[in-house]
């Protein structure tokens, strides 16, 4: 099966997710960026604020933007944060917690109430902290499910994740879906993928070799 020959040839360590409140930020910085810039957003946050709802919740605008410049849309992810910050605060009593501990779904329908949560960063909470079997989608995992014809052209963010979730282990989503974000940045990549370097070439119905 392709997806076992891309966890095989491409393993990623799962990381271990910090408080879920500091995964939520954290996946907010890393919209639209590479994980060196998020990082780098994150710990220059850090240094100046506390990573909770109540300090998040006080932060100006302007005061927050300079910490999270390295990010990109710092216009956007700045005034999300903070309101997404109020509303944790002040409606679950500054705790993911109640959330997270609710069925999948119910879940997921509770979090992108949020300021700048979609499905994926929903998915991201609910997979690594919530340890819920589930596979978020970012464009990695969507680009490479595409061409390996797992799910069709242009399918959307559902129709991408439970294509995905119908062939893989609830035990073993998570690797996968690292593993497949790997495989993406380094050989399946856009606009170029490196087709002749590719493990999946004989196989692969979008494959140039």
């Amino acid at each position: 099966m392709m997806l076992n020959t891309i966890a095989k040839r491409f393993p990623v360590e799962v990381w271990k997710p910090h408080s879920p409140f500091q995964t939520l930020v954290h996946t907010i910085l890393s919209q639209n960026t590479n994980d060196r810039n998020s990082d780098a957003a994150m710990k220059k946050l850090r240094k100046h604020y506390k990573i909770t709802p109540d300090a998040l919740s006080k932060a100006k605008v302007n005061d927050l933007i300079p910490c999270i410049r390295s990010a990109g849309l710092y216009t956007t992810k700045a005034p999300r944060i903070i309101e997404a910050s109020k509303i944790i605060k002040e409606r679950y009593n500054g705790r993911l917690t109640a959330i997270l501990r609710l069925p999948y779904g119910e879940a997921k329908e509770r979090l992108m109430e949020l300021p700048g949560v979609g499905p994926k960063t929903a998915d991201i909470l609910l997979a690594f902290v919530a340890k819920h079997p589930v596979i978020p989608v970012d464009t990695h995992v969507a680009r490479v499910t595409e061409r390996l014809g797992i799910a069709p052209k242009n399918a959307n963010y559902e129709r991408v994740r439970t294509s995905l979730e119908a062939l893989i282990p609830p035990d073993n989503r998570i690797r996968v879906h690292l593993s497949m974000i790997a495989f993406g940045r380094e050989i399946c990549r856009a606009p170029r993928p490196r087709c002749a370097n590719c493990p999946l070439s004989a196989t692969c119905p979008s494959s140039t070799v």
